[in-house]
């Protein structure tokens, strides 16, 4: 416990971290597959000599370029104040271990960036060709970030055992690209690709439920049309690239997800099932209400509160398909590693013989009650709250002071057979550190 608590009162910090982090990667994933969209329907609209076309996506690229350059740029900065204050641990760990990954993707992503403005502010100022290029150059720049990205995130799924084995050593450092292209790093690259993709159509029927129906019907017909088949190929591919990431996760996080759909029909759903359900029928949802929305019969009275409603189901199976990946790292926050709350495996040991509360500049002078809820902020805060978001004081409402010492005891021995284990980490520290803890939880229901 080397780090400050974030104590979120009622949301939590995992909620806070999980609400930013959701609303950046579904904005930045626009930003992937819009940096596809703008170079290749401005190369369709001259090709067809069609500068109607053109001066739609004149008025869409500023909506771009605002959404994803202030937006996007906002919350990208929100997810590292959250999971510094929240997920410290972690936070450090991917710093030290990733500072060329990320200085990589920080590069990209000023070209990205510098790139994006030019293409906007350079309409009419440049030739058609010298344009299409500008936005060719967004296109790749936004995808590197995707690909750099993907190698991080993937990798607190899937860390690979040589990267977990040298973890503390200096040889880990040499293991950069090993980690980076890990088990799960190319079936995820697919799947965000085919999202970016969806995206780009998601957000691009914004603008065209703006053009005027009466003015523009048979342009915003023909828009529509050329929009909407960029759902395709994710609504063809995305099931197969997603039995293959499945395939490449571990035996023990496959389990979580297979034992919901194992209990599927007596109705006991694990969170991450349910996760998974309502993404399938929420993407479902998004092509078809899309496809509705803007057949050629309806296309023309295609509004704009039809184009938000198609966003708000492309937010849902985005937002759960997140979900549901970050609980398969349970109860790892990084693979093997590091448990959710900061406690590294190797370090499990150490912390029953000699004490979690060692290392705290909090515990020094503390009498037992306030030692308790120092290990109550140090190894539960990271996924509960007292009254909140998975509120510990409801959830131990029925539990006496054997039931909780039993409880704890369950935790802290983290058998193999124990139910617990496949969700949370072991509760770690000496049986002075853990008879505080209990008697803190106790004292919660008096």
């Amino acid at each position: 416990m080397n780090y400050p608590v974030w104590d979120v009162p009622i949301l939590g910090s995992s909620l806070v971290i999980a609400i930013v982090a959701i609303m950046h990667v579904f904005i930045s994933h626009f930003a992937v597959g819009g940096g596809f969209f703008l170079p290749l329907m401005e190369r369709a609209a001259l090709r067809r000599g069609r500068r109607d076309w053109l001066a739609v996506l004149r008025s869409h690229s500023k909506f771009f370029l605002v959404v994803t350059g202030v937006f996007g740029t906002v919350t990208g900065v929100g997810i590292w104040f959250a999971i510094g204050l929240g997920s410290s641990p972690a936070t450090s760990t991917l710093i030290h271990y990733w500072v060329f990954g990320w200085g990589m993707e920080w590069c990209v992503f000023v070209v990205e960036l510098a790139t994006i403005a030019a293409y906007y502010y350079l309409w009419d100022r440049v030739s058609d060709a010298t344009h299409v290029k500008l936005g060719w150059l967004y296109a790749v720049s936004s995808w590197l970030t995707l690909l750099i990205i993907n190698g991080i995130l993937t990798f607190m799924l899937t860390p690979t055992d040589a990267w977990v084995e040298a973890a503390g050593k200096p040889e880990a450092t040499f293991l950069f690209w090993h980690a980076f292209f890990n088990p799960t790093y190319f079936p995820s690259l697919v799947i965000r690709t085919l999202i970016c993709g969806s995206m780009a159509a998601v957000w691009a029927f914004v603008t065209v439920a703006r053009l005027d129906s009466a003015q523009h019907g048979d342009l915003k017909r023909e828009l529509a049309a050329w929009t909407r088949q960029w759902l395709l190929p994710a609504f063809i591919l995305l099931p197969l690239a997603v039995v293959w990431y499945v395939l490449e996760v571990p035996g023990a996080q496959r389990e979580i997800l297979f034992r919901g759909v194992a209990t599927a029909a007596q109705g006991q759903f694990t969170v991450a099932t349910r996760m998974v359900m309502i993404t399938m029928l929420a993407s479902m949802a998004t092509v078809v209400t899309a496809f509705l929305f803007t057949d050629r019969r309806n296309a023309p009275d295609f509004s704009l509160h039809g184009a938000l409603a198609v966003a708000l189901l492309a937010f849902i199976a985005f937002g759960t398909s997140e979900a549901a990946r970050e609980m398969l790292r349970k109860p790892y926050v990084i693979g093997g590693y590091m448990y959710s709350n900061g406690v590294r495996v190797s370090d499990v040991e150490q912390y029953n013989q000699r004490g979690y509360l060692t290392s705290s500049f909090l515990a020094a002078g503390a009498s037992p009650a306030e030692r308790g809820e120092l290990m109550f902020q140090g190894q539960c805060l990271s996924c509960h709250t007292l009254d909140g978001y998975r509120p510990v004081r409801r959830l131990l409402a029925a539990r006496n002071r054997e039931a909780i010492d039993n409880l704890l005891k369950v935790l802290h021995e983290h058998k193999p057979d124990s139910p617990y284990r496949a969700y949370m980490p072991p509760l770690v520290g000496t049986d002075e550190e853990i008879a505080a803890l209990r008697d803190y939880l106790v004292g919660l229901n008096p």
